[in-house]
C-alpha cells in the first residue's frame, strides 16, 4: 500500500539556502523502508560487541609500517557510512601525505600541551609523562574537518553546530571501529588550536577541524583505557550514568531488594 505523498518543502522550514526547483515532490511507499539486509546471526552480533568493548584510543605505533590501500578505503568508507543529522554529511577528511606538513601538526600538538600542562596545576608533572599523541610514528595521519555549515535546518534547528560535531563524531566512531576490526590502532588528538590548524590545511574560514587521526599498526591493544591504566582517572560504571524520568533520578531498586 502506498504511504502517500509528502511535499518535501513543507517538510523542512523556509531558509535561504534550500531550493526546491528540481524537486518538488516526493513519493514513499512502504517497500521503500523495507531492508534488503538479512538480519544479524548470533556470532555476527558477538563479533560486534567484542569490537565496540576492545576499541581503544591508541598512541604507541609501530614505526615505518604502511597500511594496504583497500584496507585504508574500507575504513575511510565506514566513517562515510556513519549517520548525520539531516543527512547533512559535514565531514571532510585530509588524509596528509606531506611529511613536512605532519611535522608541523606535530608541533602544533606540542605546543598545546605544554599549555594544557601549565593549566594543571598540581597534576602537570603527571600529565607530561602521559603520551598524547603518535603522530610521528603512525602509518597514516588523518584530520576530520568540519565542513562550512551548508544551512540544513532538518532535525537541528535549535542545535545546529551541536549536531554537525555529533554527526562528524559519529564517522570517528565509526572509523574507530573499523579500525579496530583491522586490528589496527587509531588514535583521536584534540591538543591543538583548531585556527592554527585549519591555516595549515587551508580550510575555509568557517570549516573548523575537529580530530587529528592517528591511524596504524601496533604491538598490542592495552585490556583498558590508557588513562584509567596510568591512574589519571577512573572509569564510571553504567549505573552510576543512568536516571530515571529526571536527571540525577537513579532508577528505584526491584521490588524484593537486590
Amino acid at each position: 500500500m502506498a504511504c502517500g505523498s509528502w511535499g518535501l518543502a513543507s517538510l523542512v522550514p523556509s531558509h535561504p539556502r534550500f531550493h526546491f526547483s528540481r524537486v518538488c515532490h516526493v513519493h514513499f511507499h512502504s517497500k521503500d523502508f523495507m531492508s534488503t539486509e538479512p538480519f544479524f546471526n548470533q556470532e555476527e552480533r558477538d563479533a560486534v560487541y567484542r569490537v565496540i568493548r576492545a576499541r581503544r584510543d591508541i598512541r604507541h605505533f609501530i614505526p615505518g609500517r604502511t597500511i594496504p590501500a583497500r584496507m585504508l578505503e574500507r575504513i575511510l568508507r565506514a566513517a562515510h557510512q556513519a549517520p548525520s543529522v539531516g543527512l547533512m554529511q559535514p565531514w571532510r577528511i585530509i588524509h596528509v601525505h606531506d611529511r613536512a606538513l605532519r611535522d608541523k601538526l606535530k608541533a602544533e600538538v606540542e605546543k598545546e600541551r605544554l599549555a594544557t600542562a601549565d593549566a594543571l596545576g598540581g597534576r602537570q608533572d603527571a600529565f607530561l609523562k602521559l603520551k598524547v599523541e603518535g603522530i610521528a610514528e603512525c602509518a597514516e595521519l588523518l584530520v576530520m574537518v568540519m565542513a562550512p555549515d551548508d544551512g540544513t535546518v532538518l532535525g537541528r534547528r535549535t542545535l545546529p553546530r551541536e549536531m554537525a560535531i555529533s554527526s562528524c563524531a559519529c564517522a570517528i566512531e565509526n572509523m574507530w571501529l573499523a579500525a579496530r576490526a583491522e586490528n589496527l590502532g587509531l588514535g583521536w588528538v584534540s591538543f591543538f588550536d583548531p585556527r592554527q590548524v585549519a591555516g595549515l590545511l587551508g580550510c575555509p574560514d568557517t570549516a573548523e577541524p575537529l580530530a587529528i587521526l592517528c591511524l596504524g599498526p601496533v604491538e598490542s591493544f592495552p585490556p583498558a583505557p590508557l588513562l584509567a591504566l596510568q591512574g589519571w582517572r577512573e572509569e564510571k560504571a553504567l549505573e552510576t550514568l543512568l536516571y530515571h524520568d529526571r536527571y540525577g533520578e537513579e532508577p528505584a531498586p526491584p521490588e524484593g531488594g537486590v
